[in-house]
This record gives C-alpha cells, sequence and structure tokens, in this order.
C-alpha cells in the first residue's frame, strides 16, 4: 500500500520518538493530518520553542530557560540538601510528588562503560564544586534501580564518604530496573520518606 510522501515522512520521524512505535506514528500523524493548520502551527512553534529557549541550568544543569533554574533560584529551597538524579525527567517526576524541598543535582547520565559513558561525561566534577562552595549537609541518591544506576551510586559514595558528608538513597520502593521518569508519586514519594544512609 503506498502512502503519500508527506504522511510517510512524519510516521518516520514520530516513530523515532521513545515509546512510539510505526502504528503509533501512524496514529498520531493522521490525527495531526486531520487537524485545522492553526493547531500544527501551534504544534512546530512549541517544538522549535523547545529546542530555542530551553538550556540547562548552570548550577544543577536541570531545564531552564535562564542561566538558573527556577528551584536553583528559590529561596524557599532547603539549599543544605542536594538529591542527584539522572536525568531532568527524575526532576519533574520527583517535584511531583511534593514531598522533596532541597535542590538538585542532574548528572546527565549514569556510568555505563559499555555504552561510552564514564566519569568524565557525567557532571560528578561539578557536583563536588558545589559541595565545596556551598553548606551542604546530605547528599540524596535517586538514580534509578538498575546495574549502571547501582554502580554510579557506589561511585557517589566512596567519593562522597571521602569529603566526610551525609550520603542517603531513596528506599526501594521503586522497582528494580525500573524508571522514576515512569514511577508514580506515591511510589516516589514513599521512596523519599523511607531514605536511607549509605
Amino acid at each position: 500500500m503506498l502512502i503519500a510522501e508527506p504522511l510517510q515522512k512524519a510516521i518516520d520521524e514520530l516513530s523515532k520518538l521513545p515509546s512510539i512505535g510505526k502504528k503509533t506514528a501512524q496514529r498520531l500523524a493522521i490525527h495531526i493530518l486531520k487537524n485545522d493548520k492553526e493547531y500544527v502551527e501551534n504544534l512546530i512553534n512549541s517544538l522549535r520553542d523547545l529546542k530555542d529557549k530551553i538550556k540547562l541550568c548552570n548550577e544543577c544543569f536541570n531545564i531552564s530557560t535562564d542561566e538558573k533554574c527556577e528551584i536553583c533560584k528559590s529561596a524557599k529551597r532547603d539549599r543544605s540538601i542536594i538529591c542527584v538524579v539522572e536525568d531532568a525527567s527524575d526532576v519533574i517526576s520527583i517535584e511531583k510528588t511534593n514531598e522533596y524541598n532541597g535542590l538538585y543535582h542532574v548528572l546527565g547520565g549514569v556510568l555505563n562503560p559499555l555504552a561510552g559513558i564514564t566519569v568524565e561525561k557525567l557532571k560528578i566534577k561539578e557536583l563536588l564544586q558545589r559541595i565545596k562552595n556551598d553548606e551542604v549537609r546530605e547528599i540524596i541518591l535517586a538514580l534509578n534501580p538498575d546495574a549502571e544506576g547501582d554502580t554510579t551510586s557506589l561511585y557517589l559514595t566512596k567519593i562522597l564518604k571521602e569529603i566526610n558528608i551525609k550520603v542517603t538513597r531513596i528506599a526501594r520502593g521503586l522497582p528494580i530496573g525500573g524508571d522514576l521518569e515512569f514511577a508514580d508519586s506515591a511510589t516516589i514519594g514513599r521512596a523519599f520518606i523511607g531514605r536511607i544512609e549509605l
């Protein structure tokens, strides 16, 4: 069956998104096609703004529109606690729980030598610099409970213990091999309340 070239191109591009297969991509492309031009223009503009206006916070490496993100700028946050996460999507998931009021540090990944992700490629040096400059008394490790997340947590625990700082890990209320991004707010909230010192 031949599909019109613009529609096929849209399906091909949409299917490159995570968790979007060819069938879902086709449904999305047809949905976009059926909507009016204003809807499509708004979608295009929002995607363009995503690339043009979003940058990383120069302090915690969270998603921001300014040099510093709203969390780092907030005077209401507890500056003595830093929660270390893999990705900005984890910050969003944790914030939805309303259980945590400290700062964040986004590593930009986890240790995975097979994929070429080494210590130098993560924001570990920047984390250590923040600890030296700030009055940080606790680091919470909120990395995914899989092999790479556990390896990264062990590495961070070792170097953080050397500089004599309290290190905790969120409780294992999250499934092994699961991602914070897909966990529900109640589970993440309970994991924070039940965190343990390493």
